[in-house]
């Protein structure tokens, strides 16, 4: 039976993407498997597909290089008995994006401390104006 679930362009939209975005995804691998087809033969997004997609796009958004998420969807395709490999790159993963969280954060705290210091001394010229 055909898909009858979100086309690319629906899909595309709800997920905050493009269709060329979710056409390479499947081209370069990313994918769960390939995108069902309606009998026209146009692409039909099922639930799960559009939550794996979601997870792709958070994957990359974070910075996970392409050749890791391409290595995730191939330990998911192969099925249970990989979960210690998944979890080991998904750890590593957050372990960098932790990383660049701190960094990201102490960087924000430096121009805090300048915006501070700018409306401090704009307060000081009001008051002796």
């Amino acid at each position: 039976m055909p898909s009858t679930g979100p086309t690319i362009a629906e899909a595309a939209e709800l997920l905050g993407l493009t269709a060329d975005t979710l056409r390479y995804y499947e081209k370069d691998g990313l994918l769960l498997r390939p995108v069902p087809r309606d009998n026209s033969g146009h692409r039909r997004y099922d639930e799960p597909d559009l939550r794996w997609i979601e997870l792709v796009t958070r994957l990359r958004s974070t910075g996970m290089p392409i050749r890791d998420v391409r290595r995730y969807a191939d330990l998911v395709r192969a099925g249970d008995g990989n979960e210690e490999e998944r979890l080991a790159l998904l750890q590593a993963h957050r372990d960098e994006v932790c990383r660049q969280l701190a960094e990201v954060t102490a960087h924000l705290g430096a121009i805090d401390l300048k915006i501070a210091l700018y409306e401090e001394r704009l307060v000081q010229l009001e008051r002796s104006a």
